[in-house]
């Protein structure tokens, strides 16, 4: 490989703190999803113009994925399932070993204040627990404290807007994750993204992973359920899942459909491909999603081939419950 002339060389120019400044605020300002506002530890303050929405380079989130995350919806100015999205961040935390995590009360103030300088009456917060800034290696000790920061963003249109007719889903040829990695909802989401990069290249709406037994696990940020032949709901055992709390919400809420007759009941159980392929339902869950009917897998219709009536209670009873249980309501 021939050495780099002068002219090659002179191309990195080594600029001044206000023009590199100048430039970062060209950049923000011309992003894809701008952010509404943003809560940083490392400011300890809210700010709203999308240049200051920084996370240092040196945090270990972004070279190594190093951090737990949680992501919910607010609707009509409440914060939906805040609790139990609290709890898990706390959960994924102690697994990592992020210690001090802010208090609920910390966290909950955070969020109250972002949402309130965003403006926005519906949107999505991501919270983020990082291990911090501190060197680029890999060990962690090099990080003097974890960073936390509240993002607050427009929401996107769930995709049943999109496609009243239902969704469709194939089999994902990512392996699904072993079990101690599955049960942190970390910032290391490569297996994710893979996933919904596969989904997109295949014209398909979600791809769903399987263990190396056959056993289904989930989706890149969904979780898959079914109806049974015998009107069961039923839902994949713990092990090798992210436990998501909009499916346990929705299996509380299937209380309803129960005593109406409309289900049997509901169950935790492993779940195998032929329960997929004769299921009188499959529901795609999600914090994003509510619930959504997959109507085809791996290209063939899924009953009947469309949308069937557990999963449309079950999305109504969702979005009431969204709209008049909200945990955080700024008053």
């Amino acid at each position: 490989m021939p050495a780099l002339g002068p002219e090659e060389m002179e191309i990195v120019l080594q600029i001044s703190a206000e023009e590199g400044w100048r430039r970062w605020m060209a950049c923000a300002a011309t992003a894809r999803a701008p952010s509404a506002a943003m809560y940083s530890s490392l400011l300890d303050a809210v700010v709203t113009d999308p240049a200051l929405m920084m996370v240092p380079v040196d945090d270990h989130v972004v070279h190594r994925g190093d951090g737990v995350f949680e992501s919910m919806k607010f609707v009509e100015g409440g914060v939906y399932n805040l609790r139990a999205h609290l709890a898990r961040l706390m959960r994924s935390a102690a697994r990592l070993e992020l210690e001090p995590a802010p208090e609920v009360e910390t966290w909950t103030g955070r969020v109250r204040a972002a949402v309130r300088a965003s403006g926005l009456t519906d949107g999505m917060v991501r919270l983020l627990l990082t291990r911090g800034p501190g060197s680029f290696g890999a060990n962690p000790y090099d990080c003097p404290a974890p960073s936390s920061y509240v993002i607050v963003y427009p929401m996107p249109h769930p995709p049943a807007t999109r496609r009243p007719n239902g969704v469709s889903i194939a089999t994902s040829s990512i392996p699904a994750r072993f079990e101690w990695y599955a049960q942190i909802k970390s910032c290391n989401y490569l297996p994710n993204v893979m996933m919904k990069k596969e989904a997109v290249d295949r014209g398909v709406d979600f791809t769903v992973s399987f263990t190396e037994e056959g056993v289904l696990a989930e989706g890149a940020t969904e979780t898959v359920m079914v109806v049974d032949a015998d009107g069961w709901l039923a839902a994949p055992e713990p092990d090798r899942i992210l436990e998501g709390t909009t499916m346990a919400r929705v299996m509380e809420l299937a209380r309803s459909p129960v005593d109406s007759g409309l289900l049997s009941g509901v169950v935790r159980r492993r779940l195998f491909r032929t329960d997929l392929e004769h299921a009188r339902e499959i529901l795609i869950v999600g914090t994003t999603l509510d619930v959504l009917p997959a109507t085809t897998f791996d290209g063939r219709a899924v009953a009947d081939g469309k949308p069937g009536p557990v999963s449309a209670a079950l999305c109504a009873a969702l979005q009431h419950d969204i709209r008049h249980n909200a945990d955080l309501r700024d008053p």
